[in-house]
C-alpha cells in the first residue's frame, strides 16, 4: 500500500473492514429523504435546516464542527414570461406540474425555472435558431445569410457549457437567449419519460448557472477574496462575470410553439432533434415577448466545516467536500454524493470512539451554494486561502452519483492512490472490483464507432492491466478553487453511467422518488462511493508518508506534450485544405444561387512554434520523476524508519508538490485560474484543457500567445522538477 510498510499496511486494511463495517444503505436512502423532502435552492428556509441538521449530525459523531457564513449575491427571479406575439399567439407556461407517483413533485417553494446571473431586460424581438450556439454555429449562419442582431436566440442544450450559450449569442448581437431541452438528448428519443421512465417529460426544465464562472467563480462581486463582513463588493454593473442580456430556459413543450413558427433556411441536418416537424433557422416570422425581472440582492450561504485534529501532523490537512445545496429537491445533484460522505464522517467518528486517531488533520465539508458559481466553496478557500496553501494537502470531492461505474478525474500525482482504493472496494452487482469494471468499461467504449482517440489509447492501458488512467479536471464543481486557483492536489470521484438520472437535471423531478426508482436503487452505489473516498481519506490521513506518485504525472504530461505538437499539425493542415479549397472555388461551386453560401474566412498560415523548451521541460521532468520513484520505494523497503521532522519535511514538500504547478501572474485575461497544467476551457466552461495556455492560443490560432505560454509552463514544470529533487535528496539522506 503506497505510503505505507508491510506491517502499516496489514493494519490499515483491518481499519479499512471496521470502516466498512459501519456503512450502512439504509442510512444513506434516510438521510437523502429527509434532505430532499423541501425545495433546497440558496436561499430557501429548507436550505437553512438542511445545514443545521448536517451539523448537528456531525457534532453527534464526534467532530469538531461549525457553520461559516458568507453574504453573496444572488439574484432571484420576481418576474419571469416568455410569450410568441407574431405569426400566431402562445404563451409559455415556465412551469413544472407534478407527476404521478411522485410527491415531491407537488409541493410548494420552489423558485421557477430560471438562469442566474443573466440580465434583467423586457425585449420583444424577432427569433432565430442557433443550434447549440457554439463558434461553429455561428460560422454556419453566416455562410447560410442569417443574422443574429437584435434578434432572440434560441438555442438548445449540448454541444458546450450553457454559460458560453447567451454569452456568445451577445457577442454577435443578439437582445435575449432562450434555452431549451430537445428530447433528442434528454427526454423521449433516449428512453421513456418520468413517470414511466427516467428521462424528461415535455414539461421538464434544466436550471443552472450563466455567469462566466471560466473568468473566476464565486460571487460575482468579490473577485478573488471571501464574502465576508466588511469585504468590498464592487457594483453589480461591474461583475466581470454577469451577463449583459436576459436568458431564461424552457422546456420542450414550450419550445415547441416557437420553433414551429420560424421561417426561413431549414436547418443543418445535425442541427435537427426530435421534435415532429421541420427546424427552420428564421429570423422571423416568429417574434417573441421576453421578461425577466430579478432581486439582487445579496444572500447568505451556509457552509458546514467538521475537524478532526491529526495526532501527528495537525497541520497537514486532508479536505472532503460535497456540496448540499440544490437546484431544487437535489436529490441526485447533489445530495446523494452528500449521504455517502455522511457515511464516511459517521463512521470515521466511530472509529475515533473506539481509540484510533488519525496522524494527519481529516476536514470535512458541505459546501452550499454550489449551483449558482462555486460560491460556498470558493468563498471559504479565498477566506482560508493561506492556510489552505500552507496545511491542505489534497482536496476530494464528490457530487452527483449513481449506479454504475467508477468515474474518477484529478491530479495524476494521486493516481496511484486512486487505483489501490478502487482496487479494494467490490461494486456491489457484479462481485468484482470497482476498479476492474471500470477497465472493462474502458475497453467497451474504445470498439464503439465514435471513440476519441483518447478513449482508444485509455483503453489500451487498461488492457496492459497496470493503473486505470484518470480523467483531468475543468471545472463545475467544488473541487476548483482548490486545484486551479490554489494549486492544492485534487480529486473528483462518483459512480454513475447506469442510472437514468440525465433528463432530470437541475429540474424539480431530481427528487428523492425519481432518484430511489431510476438513480441508485438499494443505495448500494452509495455505499461504494463512500468505500471508495474513505480509503483516499484513510490512508492520506494515516500513511507513513504521503501516498503520491510523481512518476504518473510525468508520465500523463508526455502525453499531453505529444498532442500540443499534433494539435498544431492539424491546425497546419487544416489550413492547407482549406486554402486549396478556396484556391479552387469550390465552395462557390456548389453554393445554391438561389440561396448563395459564403465562404469562410481564409485561415493564416501555421509557423513553427517554439514547442523546445516544453519538450526539454517534460524530459528533464521524466528522469527526476523516475529518480524520485526509485529513492521512494527504496524508503519504503526499508521501512521508512523516518524522525519525527524528517516525516514532516517530507510530507510539506509533499503537499506542496502541485502548488508549484501554478503560476502567479495565472492564464491571461483570466487571473483567477494559476494552474497551468489543468483548467476550464474558455470556450468549454466545464471540459478540461490540459496545458491551457498553449492549448487555447494553439485551437485560437494565436500564434505568439502559443510560443509564450510554451514557455511559461516549461518554466513553472522546471520549477516542479527542481521542488521534486529537493524530496528525493531528502529520501536519499
Amino acid at each position: 500500500m503506497l505510503g505505507f510498510t508491510d506491517v502499516g499496511s496489514a493494519a490499515q486494511r483491518q481499519l479499512e473492514q471496521r470502516f466498512d463495517a459501519q456503512l450502512s444503505a439504509s442510512e444513506m436512502r434516510d438521510w437523502l429523504k429527509r434532505l430532499a423532502a423541501e425545495p433546497n435552492q440558496v436561499g430557501s428556509p429548507h436550505d437553512k435546516a438542511n445545514a443545521d441538521y448536517l451539523l448537528s449530525l456531525f457534532k453527534q459523531w464526534g467532530w469538531d464542527a461549525r457553520i461559516e457564513t458568507f453574504d453573496v449575491l444572488y439574484p432571484t427571479p420576481t418576474q419571469v414570461s416568455v410569450e410568441l406575439v407574431a405569426p400566431t399567439a402562445f404563451k409559455a407556461a415556465l412551469d413544472e406540474p407534478p407527476v404521478e407517483g411522485d410527491a415531491s413533485s407537488a409541493l410548494s417553494g420552489a423558485l421557477p425555472p430560471y438562469n442566474v446571473y443573466g440580465a434583467d431586460g423586457d425585449i420583444t424581438a424577432e427569433l432565430v435558431y442557433v443550434n447549440h450556439g457554439m463558434p461553429d454555429d455561428y460560422k454556419e449562419l453566416a455562410r447560410q445569410g442569417v443574422d443574429v442582431k437584435g434578434k432572440i436566440a434560441i438555442v438548445r442544450y449540448g454541444g458546450g457549457w450553457r454559460g458560453l450559450k447567451p454569452e456568445l449569442a451577445y457577442e454577435h448581437g443578439a437582445v435575449g437567449c432562450l434555452i431549451y431541452s430537445d428530447p433528442r438528448d434528454d427526454g423521449y428519443f433516449v428512453g421513456d419519460t418520468y413517470p414511466k421512465g427516467g428521462w424528461r417529460p415535455p414539461e421538464g426544465v434544466q436550471r443552472g448557472s450563466v455567469a462566466k464562472m471560466q473568468l473566476y467563480p464565486g460571487d460575482p462581486t468579490t473577485p478573488g477574496y471571501g464574502s465576508v463582513p466588511g469585504a468590498k463588493h464592487v457594483a453589480v454593473k461591474d461583475a466581470k462575470t454577469l451577463l449583459k442580456i436576459p436568458v431564461l430556459p424552457i422546456s420542450y413543450a414550450d419550445a415547441t410553439p416557437l420553433l414551429k413558427a420560424l421561417g426561413g433556411p431549414v436547418a443543418p441536418v445535425g442541427w435537427r432533434g426530435a421534435l415532429p416537424f421541420t427546424y427552420h433557422l428564421g429570423a422571423g416570422p416568429a417574434k417573441v415577448h421576453m421578461v425577466v425581472k430579478s432581486d439582487w440582492t445579496r444572500k447568505p450561504v451556509y457552509d458546514v466545516i467538521a475537524t478532526i485534529k491529526g495526532s501527528q501532523e495537525p497541520d497537514r490537512w486532508i479536505v472532503r467536500g460535497n456540496h448540499h445545496d440544490g437546484w431544487v429537491f437535489g436529490a441526485w445533484d447533489p445530495l446523494a454524493g452528500t449521504v455517502a460522505m455522511l457515511g464516511e464522517a459517521k463512521a470515521i467518528g466511530a472509529l475515533v470512539k473506539s481509540g484510533w486517531k488519525p496522524k494527519r488533520t481529516l476536514v470535512y465539508a458541505s459546501w452550499d451554494g454550489e449551483e449558482p458559481g462555486l460560491l460556498g466553496s470558493t468563498e471559504w478557500a479565498e477566506t482560508h486561502a493561506k492556510e489552505l496553501q500552507r496545511n491542505a494537502v489534497l482536496y476530494l470531492n464528490s457530487d452527483t452519483s449513481a449506479r454504475g461505474f467508477l468515474e474518477a478525474e484529478g491530479s495524476h500525482s494521486l493516481q496511484h492512490l486512486i487505483n489501490r482504493a478502487a482496487a479494494d472496494v467490490t461494486d456491489p452487482e457484479k462481485g468484482v472490483s470497482v476498479l476492474d469494471r471500470r477497465r472493462a468499461a474502458m475497453r467497451v467504449a474504445a470498439e464503439h464507432a465514435d471513440a476519441k482517440p483518447e478513449t482508444k489509447e485509455n483503453a489500451q492501458i487498461a488492457a496492459k492491466g497496470g493503473d486505470l488512467p484518470i480523467g483531468a479536471l475543468g471545472s463545475g464543481s467544488d473541487y476548483s478553487a482548490f486545484l486551479q486557483h490554489l494549486g492544492i492536489a485534487s480529486i473528483n470521484l462518483g459512480f454513475g453511467g447506469e442510472d437514468d438520472n440525465g433528463g432530470i437535471y437541475h429540474s424539480r423531478y431530481d427528487s428523492f422518488e425519481h432518484f430511489d426508482r431510476f438513480g441508485d436503487p438499494g443505495f448500494k452505489y452509495e455505499v461504494a462511493l463512500a468505500q471508495v473516498a474513505g480509503r483516499v481519506v484513510l490512508r492520506t490521513a494515516a500513511a507513513d508518508v504521503l501516498p503520491m506518485r510523481f512518476g504518473d504525472f510525468s508520465a500523463t504530461l508526455d502525453r499531453y506534450v505529444v498532442q500540443l505538437h499534433k494539435l498544431a499539425d492539424d491546425e497546419r493542415k487544416k489550413a492547407d485544405a482549406q486554402h486549396a479549397l478556396l484556391d479552387a472555388h469550390a465552395y462557390e461551386l456548389v453554393s445554391d444561387p438561389t440561396r448563395p453560401v459564403a465562404p469562410p474566412e481564409r485561415l493564416s498560415d501555421v509557423p513553427a512554434i517554439d514547442f523546445a523548451p516544453l519538450d526539454a521541460a517534460a524530459k528533464n521532468l521524466h528522469a527526476s520523476a523516475q529518480a524520485f520513484d526509485a529513492a521512494y520505494a527504496t524508503r519504503a523497503a526499508a521501512g521508512f524508519k523516518l524522525s519525527a521532522g524528517q516525516s514532516a519535511q517530507i510530507d510539506e514538500l509533499m503537499g506542496r508538490m502541485e502548488q508549484s504547478l501554478t503560476d502567479p501572474v495565472g492564464l491571461s485575461g483570466r487571473e483567477w485560474f494559476k494552474h497551468m497544467i489543468y483548467a476550464p476551457g474558455l470556450l468549454t466552461g466545464y471540459g478540461v484543457k490540459t496545458v491551457p495556455g498553449v492549448r487555447e492560443a494553439l485551437e485560437a490560432r494565436d500564434w505568439q500567445a502559443a510560443d509564450k505560454y510554451a514557455a511559461v509552463t516549461a518554466k513553472v514544470l522546471d520549477g516542479y522538477r527542481a521542488q521534486l529533487d529537493k524530496l528525493t535528496s531528502l529520501l536519499n539522506r
